[in-house]
């Protein structure tokens, strides 16, 4: 396998989803606000891959970034996922698809191997079938011939990955999952992942939690928890909560001061007491 750049796991990712043409000055402005992790996916319906890859090389040329500074990771979306812009032949064995999306993924972002690759959801919310077995062994393929340094598994529920721990399957490196705090923040795919030695990486942690925003329990531990901290926002509180329990963030705000708030969330640490009553919020 050829040898690539150990870049280490960030702590902070860029969510990309959702922007558009604002994608690659976005992904631009990320990077020069500091993120070191951009996460995206080969699927037209909702990311701009290409985008990204346009941000990137801006970047690279203004000198703010090398391609070794950075983690990035790009999704496999099953046809069920895409719109008409598919970046496979939909007639084409499923190990033929994942190798066309990473062939397509790689010419969009201007590089010849991604940090992380990450199956977009298994082929049914039941169960892990016979085709997530094939497209895993193609992404496996496409790490071990040195395309991706990792494997992930997004949307994914805890029969899915029970299933394959069952079955002997090479568990991923990254589990991502939209989190709910109504659903006690995915507690129990997140205990699987600790079990297994799997980052877990959340997504939508505010946008998904608008009632957990404007709790009353946030602003009293902003006031009392975090006194010196007197810029520390209800996100703030709420990316510092998740990194407690275990999650790798996600944000995709687009907003430049955001960004700046979100990544000095990481210089706050909340007690353990105000870890607790966060993740009891579950409804």
């Amino acid at each position: 396998m050829p040898t690539r750049p150990s870049t280490p796991i960030p702590d902070f990712l860029y969510g990309t989803a959702w922007k558009e043409d604002r994608t690659p000055a976005l992904t631009e402005l990320a990077l020069r606000m500091g993120f070191r992790g951009i996460d995206t996916a080969n699927q037209r319906r909702h990311y701009f891959e290409a985008g990204v890859g346009q941000g990137l090389a801006t970047a690279y040329r203004a000198g703010l970034v090398t391609r070794d500074d950075l983690f990035l990771q790009t999704k496999f979306t099953y046809r069920s996922g895409q719109d008409h812009r598919l970046p496979y032949d939909p007639a084409a064995p499923l190990s033929v698809q994942v190798a066309q999306s990473m062939a397509s993924s790689l010419e969009h972002l201007g590089t010849s191997y991604v940090n992380s690759y990450v199956l977009h959801g298994p082929s049914s919310n039941n169960e892990w079938t016979d085709a997530d077995t094939e497209v895993w062994e193609a992404m496996r393929k496409e790490r071990d011939a040195g395309r991706t340094r990792l494997l992930g598994i997004s949307n994914v529920s805890l029969r899915h990955l029970r299933e394959m721990a069952a079955a002997r399957a090479e568990l991923p490196a990254f589990v991502q999952n939209r989190c709910y705090a109504r659903l006690a923040w995915d507690r129990a795919v997140r205990q699987f992942c600790r079990e297994h030695k799997i980052i877990y990486q959340g997504f939508s942690l505010l946008t998904a939690n608008q009632e957990v925003l404007n709790h009353p329990l946030i602003a009293s531990l902003t006031i009392a928890s975090l006194a010196a901290s007197a810029n520390a926002t209800p996100a703030q509180i709420v990316f510092s909560f998740a990194r407690g329990i275990g999650i790798l963030p996600l944000t995709g705000t687009s907003n430049a001061e955001h960004m700046r708030q979100d990544l000095a969330s990481r210089d706050l640490k909340l007690p353990p007491e105000a870890v607790s009553a966060i993740e009891s919020l579950a409804g």
